[in-house]
């Protein structure tokens, strides 16, 4: 009999040492745990609750609409008044304050409550058979009304700008829970193995919500959602560093992984079991990135479409990546784009940003439309909150004709994945102060989003802290309205 826990000879008959089985055996509970996170196959949790296979393909509650999801996060929050919701009636009170009965007790960040009027700084029209109003800072989007629905009575209950991107991105205003990608890919499980089922990508400069707008909260890290950068490698260290062969770097893979097994076979920790199929993924997007990367085989026309200068990182660019990795098999893409906090010269920020944007977003929905993909790919623009009626002036700050946070009412749009298209609901008084028609909360937006894919946002829960949560925390209606 062999009584050494450290020996490397296999015990004889019942004497099977438990040290043996978890850390000596080829196929041990490593091993095991190893393949089961990268398994893809069905297992039928419909609950979307924790799996041995925790990447594999799970079943929503019912049949869904939508597949998988591309959100275009306008960060900074984009004025409505500029682009979505028509006002005249500012334009004929611009100097002058609103009346009191319409602000009530609100207040604001960098405005008194008494600020003048600012009018709407674009025209606006009609288009397509919707006759839906658009702004002419978005003439491209003015083309598609007829493939998107607008939804002009979201609102908030976050007023700055952190606590706003938490709360659309995870259903919270502080960090600490999942973010809506993570959601879906606990509930729904990757369908691919070559590239992250997750994918993040950003323009024009940081975040105010920063890392925890793709966070895993406390789901299990494997959820995280990946940043891809807009240049060089797609992820950093992806490329094999000069001077190390590809045996070297086998057997680097090979001592990591069995150093790997051998700890989680001690401890049973399954973020050590994350950290495995992380090595696994990073070998395998040696191959599979680089190729996702290189747009040398899209068409002109293509490049044309979205505005895209295949050598310089952009809007653009990230938009039309997003369109193959949903082909490719990624299941939630997001793509942030920065800079639309308008506290001063809101016309300067509008016409910037919508020309950063405006030709790729419409692209996008096209682009998708036409190769078949729009019926089941859900598409959500929009930001964190929208922008007030009344002017922010500040001499001291350097501000003029900019406009403040306005978490009361704002304009997102959505596309494809079984939302209605070529409809507009909701409405803001004459002011576009208040919500007076259809009030749309942000929870009610996610409760939708996940509608789509398959799943009763009541129902696709997490256990942790000694009780269940879920994306809408206690809140949340599907807007049935906007539903095909």
């Amino acid at each position: 009999m062999n009584n050494n826990p450290n020996s490397q000879i296999p015990p004889s008959g019942l004497d099977v040492a438990r040290r043996y089985f978890l850390r000596d055996c080829g196929y041990g509970l490593g091993k095991m745990a190893l393949a089961s996170l990268l398994t893809n196959g069905a297992t039928g949790i419909a609950s979307g609750a924790s799996s041995t296979a925790p990447l594999a393909v799970r079943q929503p509650h019912f049949e869904p609409s939508a597949k998988r999801v591309i959100q275009l996060f306008m960060a900074g929050a984009p004025s409505q008044l500029e682009l979505f919701d028509q006002k005249p009636l500012l334009s004929k009170l611009e100097g002058n304050p609103l009346p009191p009965s319409v602000i009530g007790d609100q207040r604001y960040a960098f405005i008194r409550s008494d600020a003048s009027v600012l009018g709407p700084r674009f025209k606006f029209a009609k288009h397509g058979e919707s006759g839906a109003e658009v702004s002419e800072a978005l003439p491209h989007l003015s083309k598609i009304v007829d493939d998107i629905c607008m939804i002009r009575s979201v609102h908030t209950d976050q007023f700055n700008h952190a606590p706003a991107q938490l709360f659309f991105n995870t259903g919270f205003g502080q960090p600490g829970r999942p973010s809506l990608g993570s959601w879906v890919l606990y509930g729904l499980g990757a369908e691919t193995e070559n590239l992250p089922a997750y994918v993040v990508m950003t323009n024009s400069g940081g975040l105010s919500g920063g890392a925890a707008l793709w966070s895993s909260g406390f789901l299990p890290t494997l959820y995280t959602g990946t940043p891809f950068r807009s240049q060089g490698d797609p992820i950093l260290n992806v490329s094999t560093p000069s001077g190390i062969s590809q045996q070297q770097q086998q057997a680097t893979y090979s001592l990591i992984n069995d150093l790997n097994r051998e700890r989680l076979g001690a401890v049973g920790d399954p973020e050590i079991a994350t950290r495995m199929a992380s090595f696994e993924m990073a070998a395998r997007l040696q191959t599979s990135a680089p190729e996702l990367m290189d747009l040398s085989s899209e068409s002109k026309a293509t490049l044309d479409l979205y505005g895209v200068n295949p050598a310089k990182p952009s809007f653009a660019r990230s938009c039309l990546l997003a369109r193959r990795m949903i082909e490719r098999g990624v299941r939630f893409t997001n793509v942030y784009h920065n800079g639309w906090d308008a506290h001063s010269n809101v016309e300067g920020n509008v016409k910037n940003n919508a020309k950063a944007t405006d030709q790729a977003s419409a692209a996008l929905v096209t682009d998708l439309k036409q190769r078949g993909l729009l019926d089941d790919t859900l598409v959500v623009w929009g930001g964190e909150f929208g922008r007030t009626p009344m002017v922010e002036t500040n001499p001291a700050l350097g501000r003029s004709l900019g406009r403040d946070h306005h978490p009361q009412a704002y304009t997102v749009w959505m596309a494809g994945g079984g939302i209605r298209p070529g409809m507009s609901i909701g409405k803001t008084d004459d002011f576009g102060f208040n919500i007076v028609e259809n009030p749309v909360h942000v929870h009610d937006l996610q409760a939708t989003m996940l509608h789509c894919l398959g799943f009763d946002h009541e129902r696709l829960t997490y256990h942790h802290a000694g009780r269940d949560f879920r994306l809408t925390d206690v809140h949340g209606h599907v807007i049935k309205q906007i539903l095909s």
